[in-house]
């Protein structure tokens, strides 16, 4: 045995993971080269060497979650994150141009394939588990509560950026009697929502959320649920002024956004190599620095331990229904969903991620901002 397989023995040991072991975040070898490869390229190894079949477990979101509280999450010196924070540091990656390539590459491998692994709406974003016992009731929660927190009343224009399928579009007109213009990057899912909203004052574009600058009309609320995540640290600022600039002056809008602990220019390189192109999770710190004068933060609401819920009912959806569409996609789709919707769980579960919701004034509640939960 090689020093190398050693330490990362080692390593996992101190997670309280074993090589060969019983339990459900034991993980079994099958190749000791995957060791090797993990050591000098960190989490993109990691996430290859599995989808490679080079290593098992029967319950990858423990392994995750395990990785995580023992602070061995984040590899912050190999190869792929070195050249991501270089990278990431002096390059927009997520132009204009850039900006398409998630919907192409992600968000539009098949209508169907999404409406078997999400709720009835097509909400690809955190659920609210509270007081919720399945999905569907889960998806619907959170958007009442957005609802909430936004102040809709019947009349109100709603723009909705990074709309998705146009399943919360759909709902706040149909709940809340308001008018809605949504936004995203995705032609399959803005066919989809059109569509499904056709009976509704709702518009689905194919377009940037950089194009509704061009709006001239004013809206009453602007919501943004799962976009940040695609916007990048190099355009924080402008989408701010884009979303203060679409609001009225007494209106109101709520970002949802997953979010990070620490604050640097990494992406984990596996997740935007394989499953979201040009990804980014801002911290905290700079949500509020992006904000700084041209808006007021209003109230800040972590949800993230309801994302691990999600996740792992996407995840049995996803499984239950692989059968009908394993002859659609690639050998390794399984695998590398599989890992990607597990170990997203894992980080979830160990709070190494977090989910925000966070509500902005233009300059300010006058009497004060009472929110809910």
């Amino acid at each position: 045995m090689s020093f190398v397989d050693k330490y990362v023995i080692k390593k996992l040991n101190e997670a309280d993971i074993e090589i060969n072991g019983s339990r459900d975040w034991d993980i079994t070898v099958y190749d000791n080269s995957c060791l090797r490869r993990i050591v000098t390229h960190g989490s993109m190894a990691l996430g290859e060497t599995y989808v490679e079949k080079l290593w098992d477990a029967p319950r990858v979101d423990q392994v995750i979650d395990k990785i995580h509280l023992a602070s061995h999450g984040d590899i912050q010196n190999t190869i792929p994150a070195l050249a991501s924070k270089f990278y990431g540091k002096f390059v927009n990656q997520q132009t204009r141009s850039r900006s398409k390539t998630v919907g192409e590459q992600h968000y539009d491998i098949g209508n169907d394939f999404y409406e078997k692994m999400l709720d009835k709406r097509m909400l690809y974003t955190c659920a609210y588990w509270k007081d919720a016992d399945n999905l569907d009731q889960a998806q619907e929660n959170k958007l009442q509560l957005i609802g909430q927190k936004l102040q809709l009343e019947p009349g109100m224009r709603l723009l909705d950026l990074g709309c998705g399928w146009g399943g919360a579009a759909g709902y706040f007109a149909e709940t809340f009697g308001v008018e809605v213009l949504g936004v995203t990057i995705s032609k399959e899912q803005a066919i989809w929502g059109q569509q499904k909203n056709q009976h509704l004052p709702v518009e689905i574009r194919h377009c940037d959320y950089r194009d509704v600058q061009n709006e001239t009309k004013k809206f009453d609320r602007v919501v943004s649920i799962g976009l940040m995540e695609h916007v990048g640290p190099k355009n924080y600022q402008s989408l701010i002024e884009i979303v203060k600039q679409s609001l009225t002056p007494d209106g109101l809008a709520l970002l949802h956004t997953i979010g990070r602990k620490t604050e640097d220019k990494v992406t984990d390189p596996w997740f935007t190599t394989y499953i979201f192109p040009n990804g980014y999770l801002p911290s905290l710190a700079q949500f509020a620095r992006a904000v700084n004068d041209t808006m007021v933060i209003e109230d800040i609401h972590n949800i993230g331990n309801h994302y691990d819920r999600t996740l792992l009912a996407w995840y049995d959806n996803f499984v239950a229904h692989w059968d009908q569409f394993k002859d659609q996609y690639p050998d390794n789709f399984f695998r590398m969903w599989e890992y990607y919707l597990l170990a997203s769980a894992g980080s979830f579960r160990a709070r190494h991620q977090q989910l925000w919701q966070v509500v902005l004034s233009p300059d300010g509640v006058i009497g004060g901002y009472e929110s809910v939960r």
